[in-house]
């Protein structure tokens, strides 16, 4: 069993998807647009087979992730393969002008990550 896609629901569709295509190598299919629903959706694809499906509401804003707890969607996580691309990644995406909300280092279980957060407040761990 794998996931197929996990979903997001995002405000600024374009900035999104632009983020994860620059920064994760990611590919976006075509923006697909339900105006009668006010819905419009773009599945970004990886390498892995995996894919974010970002979606958004073209009639409200909705409220944006900022606390460490809340309901719906937590975080993402990419593996990036060494703890040298960790740090190069994180250093790249601080460098844009992103928020590194934590620094590289390796956790109590083991793992080597950063945290980011996108553009909307997602929190996304740069994992090995």
């Amino acid at each position: 069993m794998k996931i197929s896609h996990i979903a997001i629901w995002v405000n600024d569709l374009e900035q999104m998807t632009s983020f994860y295509c620059r920064f994760f190598n990611g590919r976006a299919g075509a923006i697909y647009r339900n105006p009668a629903k006010g819905f419009e959706s773009c599945f970004v694809s990886f390498d892995s087979g995996a894919s974010i499906e970002l979606m958004r509401k073209t009639d409200r804003l909705l409220p944006v992730a900022g606390d460490d707890i809340y309901a719906g969607f937590h975080h993402l996580a990419f593996s990036v393969g060494s703890s040298g691309e960790v740090d190069r990644l994180t250093e790249i995406i601080r460098n844009a002008g992103f928020m590194v909300k934590g620094n590289s280092r390796t956790t109590g279980d083991g793992y080597y990550e950063s945290v980011i957060l996108d553009p909307e407040g997602n929190t996304v761990e740069i994992t090995i």
